[in-house]
């Protein structure tokens, strides 16, 4: 099916590595970038193309935060809860999320916009509380902040909120943390 479908990209991907196994994640990308998310049929191909038994695989997915066994939203909001995330206010994020969307971790809107996540280090330390929507970083995040970006994702699918894939900390004092 995705060799089908995918086959000169996967070929090229293969290209890259020496060896083979080393082509898991950007193969599960392909896949996951196919349907939405990493389906079992695409597991048990990617296994086969690699030489690789399904559940080792499988063990990489469920590693990785950015690959899903399951459909997400349109826009899938993951929310840092390391710990130094935790001490600057990922829950009360989580907490905002759930009183504006109706949705807890693991939960997607009924609309099939918005899907929620908690997920390990996104190296966002010095900026957070923050989240990653999609491929963008969103920082410094206040509920203000949080209304505006859900209403911009829901009216134009963007929100120029975002802060990109990183910002570098900012040692204490040298801005307005709230502003940003």
């Amino acid at each position: 099916m995705l060799k089908e479908k995918y086959q000169q990209e996967i070929d090229d991907i293969l290209s890259r590595y020496p060896v083979k196994r080393s082509a898991l994640i950007p193969l599960l990308y392909v896949a996951q970038r196919d349907q939405g998310y990493v389906t079992e049929v695409a597991m048990k191909e990617i296994a086969q193309i690699l030489k690789l038994t399904p559940p080792q695989v499988y063990e990489t997915i469920t590693f990785y935060t950015m690959l899903n066994l399951k459909p997400v939203g349109k826009f899938h909001i993951q929310v840092c809860k390391s710990l130094m995330c935790a001490l600057v206010g990922s829950d009360t994020v989580i907490g905002w999320i759930k009183t504006k969307l109706g949705i807890v971790p693991a939960e997607t809107t009924a609309d099939g916009l918005f899907t929620l996540s908690a997920v390990e280090c996104l190296a966002a330390c010095g900026t957070a509380p923050m989240m990653q929507i999609n491929d963008d970083y969103y920082e410094r995040l206040t509920e203000e902040k949080m209304d505006r970006i859900l209403a911009d994702l829901r009216s134009t699918g963007t929100s120029a909120l975002k802060s990109g894939p990183y910002m570098w900390p900012e040692p204490i004092g040298s801005a307005d943390r709230s502003s940003s």
